[in-house]
Order: structure tokens, then C-alpha cells, then sequence
């Protein structure tokens, strides 16, 4: 093989290593966080400028339970997508995902506390008991909290990884929960809803899969 045949492959491999290190696992992170935080900016916009429609305080619980949804979600499509593709950095923007979603789902229970209920601990916790749908978003909201703490490279050290992921897990139900949630609340276009559910029933049949596979 001549010199030049040899070269041949480096050369061809040269784009890939700019494209690596281009969108290595830190700037993914980062893209991760600054593109995720973009909806919570336009929510805000809209509310300065009165652009929420006539129930204003409805819109924001509305639109930031979907996209604490949606980031939950996505944050569930990783590993399927990183078996797929293997591409690193997929895997080290799971956690922000997760965050962000967390991040959503508690600015949607602070909102409805605190301008739905007129921030009445009474009010909030009569109005949970007396509603089946909330019963499952106070429980998704609920088991996200020790995940969020434990979203940093310091817990996940003092945990150990085999205890951080089995702890992590409660993202599936914290889904699951989510999607009934959302089912139970729309009262006529359940589209949406049923879509969530649909993926989020992939995603667990996925993991039933990876679970089944290694012992036979």
C-alpha cells in the first residue's frame, strides 16, 4: 500500500474529529440548557407584554406542565438514541434534561400555588385531595425532587452509580404519572395526552426488552 493509499483514511477521518470536538459532551450540555431555558425567556416575554390571552395565569401552568413533559420525555429518549447512534454526548446531556424538566414541573406547581390559590397552603392541599389528576401530578412533582438533587457529579460519587441509577429510575413512573396527569386534566382534545402515553409505553416496552435480553 502506497503512502498516499494511507493517507487516504486519515484525511477522510479529519472532518469527523473537527465534528467531535465541535459538539463534545461540555458544549452539548451547554447548547442542552441555553436552547431549553429559550421557552421559559418567551413566557416571560409574553408576560410582560400581556400576550398570555385572557386567562394568563391558566397559560403559564398550561405551558410549562407540557414542557416539563417534554423534557421529561426527551430526557428517557436518550439512552435508546445514544444505543442507536452512539454518540457520547447524548449520554452526558440526560442529566440537564432532566433538570430542565424539573426546573418547568416546579415553576407549574409555583404558579398554581401561588396565583391559582392565592398562595394558601388550605386552599392548595383541599384542591389536591379533591382532584384525581392532581393526585398524579403532586406525586410526579413529588418523586422528581430527590432526582433533582442528585443531578450533580458530586452525588452521583457519594451515591455510587449502581445506587444513583436505581434511584434515577423513578423517572418511568415520575412519566407515567405525568402522562395521566395530563390525560385526566384535558377534557375534550385528548390527543396530546394519548400521544405522550404512547411513547412513554415505548420507552418502558424498551426497557423491559434491555432487561430480558441479557439473561436469555
Amino acid at each position: 500500500m502506497s503512502s498516499t493509499d494511507r493517507a487516504a483514511p486519515s484525511q477522510a477521518a479529519a472532518p469527523r474529529r473537527q465534528r467531535a470536538r465541535l459538539f463534545d459532551a461540555p458544549f452539548f450540555k451547554r447548547l442542552v440548557i441555553v436552547n431549553g431555558l429559550v421557552p421559559l425567556g418567551l413566557i416571560a416575554w409574553d408576560a410582560c407584554y400581556g400576550q398570555l390571552g385572557i386567562n394568563a395565569v391558566n397559560a403559564v401552568i398550561r405551558n410549562t406542565g407540557l414542557l416539563g413533559l417534554v423534557f421529561l420525555v426527551l430526557s428517557l429518549v436518550v439512552t435508546p438514541l445514544h444505543k442507536l447512534t452512539h454518540w457520547a454526548p447524548l449520554i452526558a446531556a440526560r442529566r440537564n434534561l432532566g433538570v430542565l424538566s424539573f426546573v418547568y414541573l416546579a415553576l407549574h406547581f409555583t404558579v398554581f400555588f401561588a396565583f391559582d390559590r392565592e398562595g394558601s397552603i388550605a386552599s392548595t392541599a383541599s384542591e389536591i385531595v379533591a382532584r384525581v389528576y392532581l393526585w398524579f401530578g403532586a406525586a410526579a412533582l413529588l418523586m422528581m425532587i430527590p432526582l433533582a438533587a442528585t443531578s450533580t457529579d458530586g452525588m452521583v460519587k457519594r451515591l455510587g452509580g449502581k445506587r444513583w441509577k436505581r434511584l434515577h429510575r423513578l423517572a418511568y413512573p415520575i412519566a407515567v404519572c405525568g402522562a395521566v396527569h395530563y390525560y385526566l386534566l384535558v377534557k375534550s382534545d385528548t390527543r396530546q395526552p394519548v400521544a405522550f402515553a404512547v411513547v412513554i409505553a415505548g420507552l418502558l416496552a424498551y426497557r423491559a426488552v434491555r432487561r430480558y435480553r441479557p439473561r436469555r
